[in-house]
């Protein structure tokens, strides 16, 4: 069985449109059966593309560092860090950095989720007037 704990520095960094991702916690990884984590890397002024929404589970993220905001549904909301954001069982969303600095996202995922079960919007973007 793979041990329980993972440095995130060992782990393959995947470069996703608007984010660099890890998947720290999976079942490969960890023996892990309930849920994953990844951590993300969002530059300055990126935004998580594009809008998905996870049909089969939930996903909470946490804003370890920078702050900006959430598309969920539809409704924008403002986040920092500190923050930590649901995003429900099927509803479409998109992460955007507002700051200067590099924002760093903890994923959790439950049941397991990878992006082979993310469902994708291309069309869905914040609304123009939302800032």
């Amino acid at each position: 069985m793979a041990m329980p704990i993972v440095d995130e520095a060992t782990v393959e960094e995947l470069d996703l449109p608007g984010r660099h991702l890890r998947w720290v916690v999976t079942k490969e990884s960890t023996g892990a059966q309930y849920c994953t984590m990844a951590v993300i890397r969002v530059a300055p002024g990126s935004r998580v593309r594009p809008a998905h929404s996870h049909p089969n589970g939930e996903e909470i993220i946490y804003i370890i560092n920078g702050h900006g905001r959430v598309l969920i549904d539809g409704e924008v909301e403002q986040v920092k860090a500190g923050c930590a954001v649901l995003f429900p069982k099927g509803k479409i969303h998109m992460l955007e950095n507002l700051s200067d600095e590099e924002m760093k996202v903890a994923c959790f995922f439950a049941p397991p989720a990878g992006l082979e079960n993310y469902a994708f919007f291309e069309d869905v973007d914040f609304p123009p007037d939302a800032s």
